[in-house]
């Protein structure tokens, strides 16, 4: 096959020419893969071939290394290890050459091609002379196989994990990097590859770090590349400091004075690209002590194994005025441009964490700024003013901010009004916001709205929701958080008097002309659904007023035919909305008897609508649409039965769609709604739903965040329908003994904790809603053979001891669940266990009180059990 011209022809402007090139690529591929990697590799390194076809020969090669998708990735890793031996060597041959090529665009697609195969090799102790030969190759001239070679140690590290190099071979490469770093190397090119190259690398410099003389080294060659005179390489030294400082906080004591200096002067005179990364270095500086201060309170002492170092509280008389300065450098256009992050944002963002960091102490800092800024004729200052106010805002007390609000809040509802810069007005709203946000609530003790101001601020909102885009947005915001703040307030709230016009405010601004704009059409709904979702029942009549119109809306969005694929995507948004605010309407209605009444009136007509958006989207289904069918089930209890039939295919549509996985989520939480509402009613249902959820399970294709869900859901499926569950029991008790297998003897990071908890969490459910589905029935002898592995699963979780509070009230509720419904059975088999004992010893001495409560009906049911 004449690979160089199908390549040209891939990237052809018409159509038809690219698509047969395309599928003459695929079907290659797929007849002759090990042909087809060497005749690409060849062409990557082919220095007589076209630079366009080098480069996407690197590409295709390098994509069929790797893919996002974690079942894919298994798939292609094991298709490269099972190649013929020889065909691998001629293929990584190639690409080593390919590094001095002359072509920049071929070094650089194969030092990413070689990063992807050392990452399917190296652990699997292949491929050992790799950095070996990459380290003589840096000490070869010419500079440009240097650059690329410092290129791929950079990617290199990236992909394979510290563990798999020797801490020789990290030496190595770790020497070679710095070399290339120092001031004494000419090439830009290669100074800028190796600084690159450290940033990846960081991670695998433990030893480096914890040896003094080795961190003073790298720590001085890191700040002299700050000083480069070359932007770009500045820019990629402060992004190495930024992951050193998470990396190794507890080494940074002897090096923050002369960083403090380096960043400061690039903050004050560098580009922008180089500013921002020496804002985040301080930014990430406050993550750590704020976490470190989180984890251990405020009464942190020496003795625990992580310091504190309080740099960000020994840094403020200086810190702080470096961050104002820079909030004064706004862009004319920021506020139109959502994705815009510059110095003047970076610097407001940093502020609020210097904020987080120290509580009280900033404020002296900041409120001096704010009163000289605050009134001046530039709207530069007086934005900035109100920023550094909206800023601080988290952090420090309520008794401290308090006055200050106090004072600040007159003039703020003015300046939302009448300043004549839009920008002032919108960060004006944003403060706001932010006040309502932290200083408003039953949480916090003395609040700053009273019934004085409450009209006022709620007039001025609404007026600023008929202003530009961007600051109306904000307005939106700033009601969402008032509105929140009146969440628990009792029978009566102040919004009631205002509820009408807020609403009616609020729906009005959906239907502006630029509602498009600025994210505001959804601020406002998803301000609705707070107002909604936070009133009391003085207001109930007002929001069943609420259910025709909304219901209008959608169904209007279903009449639009012949839609641009533009459109589509506009009204399938808006009708994503409607439902969202219609599931706020339903679940606020149907939680009290005298309106669950009046609103079942509208049940039939809301369930067609939700059954039509459905069908115009035919493929995908809207995960609002069936959140809001998961409360209307909740809503309409055992009636729910009639929607069924119809309901049912895009139930099960929505259980295999494993492409959008959160679809697939959602739609298993409402099949556990279907179930508390149905009860025995969903038996009919029950063999296409156990089907499905047990065919995902099995899948590799499923994100495995969905499969918590569905362990849940079978015990929401069990407790619905009793010992009709009997003919699933060997198939669920089966997966969910594998999954809990899966799920001991997990170590790894926070995610993965994060992850094994919440899967833990599902199988108890789901033991738990099996146990109390069998108690009353004459068939509970079926689940004795299972109790020895359940119990041994309760012993490996405790002998862990890294269980949340929700595993930990889930599993000693399964322990109850097991002693109340096996009797006598579950006895013998309760005290021949390892640490059953001594875990209720511990949940009962718990000092949250659900557990406790768990853990004293499981006591009652385990001496029950114990004494038959």
């Amino acid at each position: 096959m004449e690979v160089t011209q199908v390549l040209l022809n891939a990237q052809s402007i018409d159509g038809t020419v690219r698509k047969n090139a395309e599928e003459s690529l695929k079907q290659f591929q797929e007849q002759n893969l090990p042909g087809f990697l060497l005749s690409l590799s060849g062409e990557l390194a082919n220095e007589e071939k076209p630079v366009e076809t080098r480069k996407l020969a690197g590409l295709i090669l390098k994509n069929a290394l790797d893919a996002k998708e974690e079942h894919r990735k298994f798939e292609l890793v094991q298709r490269w290890l099972s190649l013929d031996g020889n065909a691998k060597s001629q293929i990584k041959a190639s690409l080593l050459t390919t590094l001095s090529s002359i072509v920049s665009d071929a070094r650089s697609t194969a030092s990413q091609a070689i990063a992807k195969v050392a990452g399917i090799e190296l652990p699997q102790k292949q491929w050992p002379e790799l950095i070996g030969s990459l380290l003589s190759n840096v000490n070869q001239q010419p500079a440009h196989a240097k650059q690329a070679t410092l290129e791929t140690l950079g990617y290199l590290c990236e992909e394979v994990p510290p563990n798999v190099i020797d801490q020789d071979q990290v030496n190595k490469i770790l020497t070679a990097v710095v070399q290339g770093m120092s001031a004494s190397e000419v090439n830009t090119d290669v100074r800028l590859a190796a600084t690159r190259a450290l940033y990846n690398a960081i991670g695998f410099a433990q030893a480096n770090f914890i040896n003094d003389m080795e961190r003073d080294y790298l720590m001085r060659v890191v700040c002299e590349a700050t000083l480069s005179p070359e932007s770009r390489i500045r820019q990629a030294a402060f992004e190495c400091l930024v992951s050193i400082s998470s990396t190794y906080y507890e080494k940074l004591a002897a090096y923050i004075q002369d960083i403090f200096n380096i960043t400061v002067k690039a903050v004050r005179e560098d580009e922008e690209p180089v500013a921002l990364q020496a804002i985040e270095f301080w930014s990430s500086i406050c993550d750590e002590e704020i976490d470190i201060l989180e984890e251990f309170g405020v009464d942190f002492t020496g003795d625990s194994d992580i310091t504190c170092f309080y740099f960000i509280k020994q840094a403020l008389p200086a810190l702080v005025p470096m961050l104002l300065e820079t909030l004064l450098k706004q862009e004319e256009d920021q506020d139109q441009d959502e994705g815009a992050w510059n110095i003047a944002m970076a610097g407001g963002t940093c502020l609020g964490l210097v904020a987080r960091t120290v509580g009280d102490d900033i404020v002296p800092f900041v409120v001096p700024f704010i009163e000289e800024n605050i009134q001046k004729p530039d709207w530069r200052q007086r934005e900035a003013a109100t920023y550094a106010f909206g800023s601080i805002l988290e952090g420090p007390s309520p008794e401290k901010l308090i006055p200050l609000v106090n004072v600040a809040l007159n003039f703020m509802l003015s300046a939302l009004t009448k300043d004549p810069s839009s920008h002032v007005k919108d960060t004006t709203a944003w403060a706001l916001g932010r006040i309502f946000e932290f200083l408003h609530g039953s949480a916090v003790g003395s609040t700053v709205i009273t019934q004085e101001n409450c009209q006022q601020l709620v007039t001025v909102l609404l007026q600023s929701m008929n202003d530009t885009p961007n600051v109306a947005e904000k307005a939106c915001g700033a009601l969402y958080f008032l509105a929140q703040g009146y969440e628990e307030v009792g029978p009566s709230s102040p919004l009631t008097p205002f509820f009408q016009e807020i609403v009616q405010s609020l729906l009005t601004v959906t239907h502006r002309e630029d509602a498009g704009e600025s994210r505001l059409r959804t601020a406002a709904y998803e301000t609705l659904n707070e107002v909604v979702r936070c009133s009391t029942d003085e207001t109930a009549p007002l929001v069943l007023q609420l259910v025709p119109v909304i219901m209008m809306e959608l169904h209007n969005t279903l009449e639009g035919q012949n839609l641009s694929s533009d459109g589509r995507e506009k009204q399938s948004e808006l009708q994503g909305l409607l439902c969202g605010c219609l599931q706020v309407i339903i679940q606020k209605l149907g939680s009290s008897e005298p309106t669950k009444y009046v609103l079942m009136q509208f049940a039939d007509q809301v369930m067609g609508l939700f059954l039509r958006v459905f069908a115009c989207r035919s493929v995908t289904v809207h995960e609002e649409a069936m959140l809001a069918i998961g409360a209307l089930a909740y809503a309409t209890g055992p009636d729910f039965a009639k929607y069924m039939p119809e309901f049912y295919r895009y139930l099960e549509m929505g259980l295999q769609n494993f492409e959008e996985y959160q679809v697939c989520a959602v739609t298993v939480g409402v099949v556990g709604d279907i179930c508390r509402a149905l009860e025995e009613k969903i038996v009919p249902y029950c063999d296409g739903i156990m089907t499905q959820l047990l065919k995902n399970l099995s899948s590799n294709q499923l994100n495995r965040s969905v499969k918590p869900p569905i362990f849940s859901c079978f015990g929401d499926i069990a407790l619905a329908v009793g010992e009709y569950f009997e003919k699933y029991l060997m198939w669920a008790m089966s997966a969910l003994q594998r999954a809990a297998e899966l799920s001991t003897h997990v170590a790894g990071d926070d995610e993965l904790t994060e992850y094994t908890n919440s899967l833990r969490n599902g199988i108890l459910e789901a033991y738990s809603g099996i146990f109390q589905g069998f108690k009353s029935s004459a068939k509970t002898q079926l689940l004795i053979p299972y109790a020895p592995h359940i119990l041994q699963f309760l012993d490996g979780i405790y002998m862990e001891k890294d269980m949340d509070d929700v595993v930990m009230k889930t599993a000693i509720g399964v322990l109850g669940d097991l002693a109340d419904t096996l009797g006598s059975h579950a006895g013998s088999l309760i005290q021949q266990s390892l640490s059953s004992k001594d875990f209720l010893n511990e949940c009962l001495s718990s000092e949250d009180l659900m557990i406790k409560e768990s853990a004293e009906w499981a006591k009652l049911a385990i001496s029950r059990a114990i004494s038959v």
